[in-house]
C-alpha cells in the first residue's frame, strides 16, 4: 500500500495561514491524483498531525510519510515534530511515520520567492530585506542569512536578512543597513510560506521604518512549492528505515 502524504504546516491563529496551506494541499492532490493526501498541523490549527496520523491507522495504514511545511530546520523540525511522531507510534503498533525533510532553502522554493519579488517591483537600484521568522537555532538564521548573501551577487543589489522574532537584525535595522548603503527604495522579500500575524508584523514594522517600502507576498500555492512537497515525500519512502 502507498503510504498516505501528510503535509504539516506549524499552524496559526490567523485563518489566512490554514486556508493558504489548504490550497497548497489541494495544489499537491492535483499533481499526485493517485496519492492520498491529508493536511495537519502541529498547534493552533485543526486537525492536528497526531489527529491524523491515528486516524490514518486506525482505517488500517501501517506506513505514512509526514512533510514538514517549514522553511526552516529548527525547534519545530528537530524537536516538536518527532516527539508527536513518538508519541503516535507508541501508541500505534507496527506504524512506520516517516518525517522528511523540511521544505527549506530550496533553490525551486528561491525561484518563487524572486518571482514575488519581481511583482512587488523590484527595480533596478533597490535593496532588498528578506523577511523570514527568526529562530533561537542559530543554523536555521544562517541558512537565511546565506540566502540573503546569494541573492545580493545574483541580483546585483544590496540584500540583507531580517527576522519578525528571536533573531537580529530585525526589520528597521535591516532597512537601516540597507540606507547607509544608499538605498533609496526598499523591496521586502517574503520567506514565508503563508500569510498570518509575523508576516503582518514584519509588514507594519516595515512601513513604519519605510512609508514608501514594496511588500512582496508569501510564497502560498504557487504549483512549484507543492512539486517540493512531492519532491520531500519520494525522498522519504525511498529513504531506507533504520535497522
Amino acid at each position: 500500500m502507498t503510504p498516505p502524504l501528510v503535509p504539516v504546516a506549524h499552524g496559526s491563529r490567523d485563518p489566512r495561514s490554514a486556508a493558504t496551506v489548504r490550497g497548497l494541499v489541494e495544489r499537491v492532490r492535483a499533481q499526485a491524483a493517485d496519492l492520498e493526501v491529508y493536511e495537519s498541523f502541529l498547534d493552533l490549527s485543526e486537525p492536528r498531525v497526531t489527529d491524523v496520523l491515528r486516524r490514518l491507522y486506525e482505517q488500517g495504514h501501517r506506513s505514512a510519510v509526514v512533510v514538514p511545511l517549514l522553511l526552516g530546520s529548527a525547534f519545530h523540525a528537530r524537536v516538536d515534530l518527532p516527539a508527536l511522531v513518538t508519541e503516535v507510534q507508541g501508541e500505534c503498533p507496527g506504524f512506520d511515520v516517516r518525517v522528511s525533510d523540511v521544505l527549506g532553502v530550496d533553490p525551486v522554493l528561491e525561484e518563487v520567492a524572486l518571482d514575488r519579488l519581481a511583482g512587488a517591483g523590484l527595480g533596478l537600484g533597490d535593496g532588498v530585506v528578506v523577511s523570514a521568522v527568526g529562530s533561537s537555532n542559530a543554523g536555521a538564521n544562517a541558512a537565511v542569512a546565506d540566502l540573503a548573501a546569494r541573492w545580493e551577487a545574483d541580483l546585483d543589489l544590496p540584500v540583507t536578512e531580517a527576522f519578525a522574532s528571536a533573531a537580529q537584525p530585525d526589520v528597521p535595522a535591516a532597512v537601516a543597513r540597507l540606507r547607509e548603503r544608499g538605498v533609496r527604495r526598499v523591496v521586502v522579500a517574503s520567506w514565508f510560506l503563508a500569510p498570518g500575524l509575523l508576516p503582518d508584523r514584519i509588514a507594519a514594522l516595515a512601513r513604519e521604518a519605510d512609508r514608501g517600502v514594496f511588500l512582496a507576498e508569501p510564497l502560498g500555492t504557487d504549483p512549484r512549492v507543492a512539486a517540493a512537497v512531492l519532491r520531500r515525500y519520494d525522498g522519504a519512502v525511498l529513504k531506507v528505515p533504520a535497522q
